[in-house]
C-alpha cells in the first residue's frame, strides 16, 4: 500500500536541485553536514520539498513521521536530513547504502564527499550488495529489458515492452548510464526520464539518480572507479571530541505487506558499541526504536566539577 501511495507523489514542477557537498571531517571523524528545517508553505508536499533539498522522499518521511506526505499542514516545521554519519567503509569512489537510499561519491582529492538520493530495486528485484567497479560509461544509452522484466511488465500492466528502447525521451535510463562489472553486467547507475522514483524502491535493481545528478557524476567518475553497495542499517561513530553517535535507518522490507519499521539485527560491533559504560542506554534504545535516520548523540553527559567531587572516593 505504501509503495502505491508513494507512486502517486508526482510533480510537474521543475526540479530545484542543490548539490549536497560536505567537507570530510578531520581526525577520523565521521559526522558531516547539519540538520536543516523547512516550514511547510501552502502547495508544498514531500515531493516538492525533497526536490528542493535534493533528498529522497522516504528519508524525508522517515525523519518526519506522522506528517502527511501529500498534504502537510502549512506552518509545520520539518526536519531536513542533511546531517549524517559516513558509512563505515573506505572513502573512495562510489558508495551506495541501501537502507539510506543514498549515494556517496568521494573524489580523489580526499577533501569532500558528494551525497545524492537514489532509487533502488523494488521488492522482488532488490539491488544486491556488491563490491565492484565501473565497467563502462555510456552516454545516450539504449535500454534492453531482460525477458523476465518484459514478461512481468506484460503480466502486471498489460503492456508489451520492446526488445530494445533506443536513446531518447522515452528511454527510462535517461541520458547517462554507468555499467557495473558485477555479475553479467546488467546493473547500472543511470538517470531517468521520469520525475519520480528518486529516494524510493522502484527500479528493477539498478541505481537511479536525478538527471542533473547523474550528469554531474558521469563526468566525474571514471572507468575502473570502485563502487560498493552496502546494507548498513545502523551506523556508529566515536567522534574526535568524544561524542558517541548512532544513526539508525529502517531495514528494507522483503515483502509488500511487511512494514518498513521493524526489529533490527545488530552486529557484534554495534552491540559492543552500545554496551559501553559511557553510552546512555535509554538514548541508544530510543534511536533503535524510532529508526528516524538522524544522527543521535548517545553518550552520557559529561560530569560537572561538582558532580565529579561527589562521586570521587
Amino acid at each position: 500500500m505504501m509503495r502505491k501511495l508513494l507512486l502517486l507523489i508526482l510533480s510537474l514542477a521543475p526540479l530545484q536541485l542543490l548539490a549536497n557537498v560536505y567537507s570530510l571531517p578531520a581526525n577520523g571523524g565521521r559526522l558531516v553536514g547539519e540538520l536543516q528545517t523547512h516550514v511547510v508553505q501552502k502547495g508544498d508536499y514531500f515531493k516538492t520539498i525533497a526536490d528542493k533539498y535534493n533528498i529522497g522522499i522516504l528519508e524525508l518521511m522517515e525523519t518526519n513521521p506522522g506528517v502527511d506526505p501529500f498534504l502537510p499542514t502549512p506552518g509545520t516545521e520539518l526536519v531536513i536530513p542533511t546531517q549524517m554519519l559516513l558509512p563505515d567503509v573506505p572513502r573512495k569512489g562510489i558508495v551506495i547504502n541501501l537502507p539510506e537510499l543514498r549515494l556517496y561519491y568521494f573524489p580523489k582529492n580526499g577533501r569532500e564527499v558528494h551525497v545524492f538520493p537514489v532509487g533502488i530495486g523494488r521488492i522482488g528485484r532488490e539491488t544486491p550488495e556488491m563490491t565492484t567497479k565501473i565497467k563502462a560509461r555510456i552516454p545516450n544509452p539504449s535500454w534492453t529489458p531482460p525477458a523476465s522484466l518484459r514478461a512481468e511488465h506484460l503480466r502486471e500492466r498489460g503492456e508489451v515492452l520492446p526488445p530494445v528502447v533506443p536513446a531518447g525521451p522515452d528511454n527510462p535510463l535517461g541520458k547517462y548510464a554507468m555499467q557495473l562489472s558485477y555479475g553479467d553486467g546488467s546493473y547500472l547507475i543511470h538517470g531517468t526520464n521520469k520525475d519520480f522514483g528518486i529516494g524510493m524502491r522502484v527500479s528493477a535493481g539498478c541505481i537511479r539518480l536525478n538527471p542533473d545528478d547523474i550528469e554531474w557524476l558521469f563526468h566525474q567518475a571514471k572507468y575502473g572507479d570502485s563502487v560498493r553497495v552496502i546494507n548498513q542499517t545502523v551506523k556508529i561513530a566515536t567522534e574526535p571530541d568524544g561524542r558517541q553517535i548512532i544513526e539508525v535507518h529502517s531495514p528494507l522490507s522483503k515483502t509488500e505487506d511487511q512494514p518498513r519499521e521493524k526489529v533490527i539485527s545488530l552486529s557484534s560491533k554495534v552491540v559492543k558499541f552500545i554496551s559501553q559504560d559511557s553510552v546512555d542506554n535509554t538514548k541508544a534504545n530510543d534511536a533503535l526504536l524510532t529508526q528516524n535516520g538522524i544522527p543521535m548523540v548517545i553518550s552520557h553527559p559529561p560530569l560537572t566539577a561538582a558532580q565529579d567531587l561527589e562521586i570521587t572516593p
